[in-house]
């Protein structure tokens, strides 16, 4: 049996509540506990912290890119290492490469590097989500219109295909670029579905959440308003009990009033969970990058197309969290369960990720009292 370390010296949230004056122990890999200051053991390998807190390392479902490199364009194990590696220097120990609308044969590449990232255990990455093709060119926002299509029988067997070799596929569809009975076909698959892109209405996103969606992509982004004779997919997201959504919380893909009206209107059991959409641009220097060939600029934190057209974002979870907590007023609490704990419920790997309770990965970041990270643990080993 290996060591256990003990972390003392901060404030633990373990995604569930808030511990002061207690140890997080570690031991090979996993956390094996949370115990008070005063059961500190002579046996154990003692980490001293000043301050700040503890939280589970952050779980990213959408990440298109980062450290100046987009999973689209070398869709490689390799790069999937690199982005991994970009997004766990501020907090994000695991997260989903997510491809953008693409052709079949870019599409291919993705899948077969995401296979070999798993199988050959690059750390970070736990499964693949494909936002699109299968969309409505009427909210395509910055996918190309021209490779989006509808969604054919031999598309869905594919996928269900998939399901099986990839845990955690996440699937970014339109209510009306699929027949229902494909969604409960890619549900009992394995695979997650959630709506998005797409000005369906109301009554198809019920018709798709009793088929088996569980989720809504980038809340109140490329989908129809809410209106009063029709409350739309954004109406469902927040009305029906089963359906959760991901959020990005920028300053420019949502007002500060609209989150907070989200938070207010969102039914349980079901969510609002965060994402980044990060683009290249996250973790690096570079201010332009390309997308199916279209130029994207990056320009005080916003990324648009030419024609101003929002392209992703250029922010990280680590920032998703300050701004929820100092722009939107949510508590420290409720931002990081946001970022940990409800996207690892959504894709079912609660009790694995995004949580400190005994058996889950000692997967976890130190944040100073400015929520800034200051250092992180991926199964507890220091990657910054």
């Amino acid at each position: 049996m290996n060591q256990i370390t003990a972390f003392i010296g901060s404030d633990i949230f373990d995604g569930y509540q808030r511990h002061s004056k207690a140890i997080l122990l570690v031991q090979n890999e996993r956390v094996s506990g949370i115990v008070k200051e005063s059961e500190l053991s002579t046996k154990f390998n003692v980490i001293k912290l000043d301050g700040g807190m503890l939280a589970p390392g952050f779980v990213d479902l959408q990440v298109n890119g980062g450290g100046g490199l987009m999973f689209n364009d070398s869709p490689t194990a390799k790069t999937i290492q690199m982005i991994c590696h970009a997004h766990a220097k501020n907090g994000t120990t695991s997260l989903l490469p997510t491809l953008i609308t693409d052709t079949k044969e870019i599409t291919k590449s993705a899948i077969n590097g995401t296979v070999e990232a798993l199988s050959t255990g690059v750390e970070g990455v736990i499964g693949l989500h494909l936002e699109g093709p299968h969309l409505s060119k009427k909210r395509a926002g910055a996918h190309d219109p021209h490779l989006i299509r509808i969604m054919e029988d031999s598309d869905c067997s594919e996928l269900e295909s998939l399901a099986k070799k990839i845990p955690s596929l996440f699937l970014t569809v339109s209510p009306d670029s699929l027949d229902k009975s494909y969604i409960s076909r890619l549900k009992k698959a394995g695979a997650i579905v959630s709506l998005g892109h797409t000005n369906c209405q109301f009554s198809k996103a019920v018709e798709a959440t009793q088929s088996g969606a569980s989720s809504a992509t980038h809340l109140f982004n490329a989908m129809g308003g809410i209106e009063g004779r029709d409350l739309g997919l954004a109406g469902a997201a927040l009305e029906l009990e089963d359906l959760s959504a991901s959020i990005i919380a920028d300053g420019f893909h949502l007002d500060v009033a609209s989150i907070r009206f989200a938070l207010r209107a969102k039914r349980r059991p079901g969510f609002l969970f965060l994402v980044s959409d990060s683009m290249a641009t996250t973790g690096s220097n570079i201010n332009e990058f390309k997308l199916n060939g279209r130029l994207i600029r990056r320009q005080k934190g916003r990324l648009t197309l030419e024609d101003g057209t929002l392209a992703g974002a250029d922010i990280d979870l680590a920032h998703a969290v300050r701004f929820m907590v100092n722009a939107v007023g949510v508590s420290l609490d409720e931002a990081l369960r946001m970022a940990t704990l409800l996207p690892s419920r959504l894709i079912g790997k609660e009790g694995e990720i995004g949580c400190l309770t005994k058996g889950a990965y000692a997967d976890f970041v130190w944040l100073t009292q400015d929520l800034q990270v200051a250092k992180v643990w991926r199964r507890g080993k220091p990657i910054r």
